[in-house]
């Protein structure tokens, strides 16, 4: 009895959670006309695919800005990070444990003030309103979070592996990119799904240093949406649950290589 209890808990509570986002898929298909019925409905009854078509006629442009931003985030992060996580795993060179604390204060740092800062940066640099820019600034919410999860799994990869790679000739960064990367597939899949989710939601330096640009991630694309008064919900909803599918489908896939990479670490011999 107590573990039924405790299932029924567990799925009210997660039909709570969930229930905005069937709200969401529920409005998208719903009709102006119908949104203002009391009570509300919760099916459509009489269904429309006008916000969807809504979506491939305005909001393809920022879905295709926000893929390239979300794509070159992870490239940067991998570039960086990993290496990085290495040396501080396997190299050990001095100043490592600081360094480990000092990107642990990095992630503390609220957004809006990094924001600021990369604008009085690249208001000289000349990077304001680029996608180039926006992949930097992302970036770097995503580096210090995957140097740590790389220095905690490549920590579990035995010395003798890398030692043995050396005594038969390779060089540390052929020991890196022959041996220690390929046994870290898991790592590598848990940094590149957090630095693309990371960058495709990303609002405060999309709208702080890319608001004025010719290509413009989904998120100023739903606000943009919502800030000209627009009346049709069911176009701004569908834009949301369309947003929704490229991360959903990625946590899907990656879910088990992300459970693995997580806990990379967490447990000593």
């Amino acid at each position: 009895m107590r573990k039924a209890w405790k299932t029924a808990a567990g799925l009210a509570l997660t039909a709570v959670m969930l229930f905005p986002v069937y709200w969401l898929i529920n409005v998208s298909f719903t009709k102006d006309t119908d949104m203002r019925a009391d009570p509300p409905h919760l099916f459509p009854s009489d269904g429309t695919l006008e916000g969807y078509r809504a979506v491939l006629d305005q909001q393809l442009p920022y879905l295709g800005t926000s893929l390239l931003v979300g794509f070159g985030t992870v490239a940067v992060t991998l570039a960086l990070a990993a290496p990085a996580g290495y040396a501080l795993a396997k190299l050990r060179p001095r100043g490592g444990g600081v360094l480990g604390f000092v990107l642990l204060i990095a992630q503390m740092i609220p957004g809006i003030i990094m924001a600021m800062g990369f604008y009085a940066v690249y208001l000289r640099a000349g990077l304001l309103n680029s996608v180039a820019g926006l992949i930097l600034a992302d970036s770097t919410i995503a580096v210090p979070f995957g140097v740590l999860i790389f220095a905690a799994f490549m920590a579990g990869i035995p010395d003798e592996l890398i030692h043995a790679a050396l005594i038969d000739g390779a060089s540390r960064w052929r020991t890196f990119v022959s041996v220690v990367l390929p046994v870290s597939r898991n790592a590598i899949v848990t940094v590149s799904v957090f630095a693309f989710l990371w960058a495709w939601s990303d609002f405060v330096f999309a709208a702080t240093l890319d608001g004025g640009g010719a290509h413009q991630p989904i998120t100023l694309g739903i606000y943009h949406y919502i800030g000209n008064n627009n009346q049709q919900w069911n176009a701004i909803m569908a834009t949301a649950v369309v947003a929704s599918i490229p991360a959903t489908l990625l946590l899907i896939l990656a879910q088990r290589y992300v459970a693995a990479g997580v806990t990379a670490g967490a447990v000593k011999d």
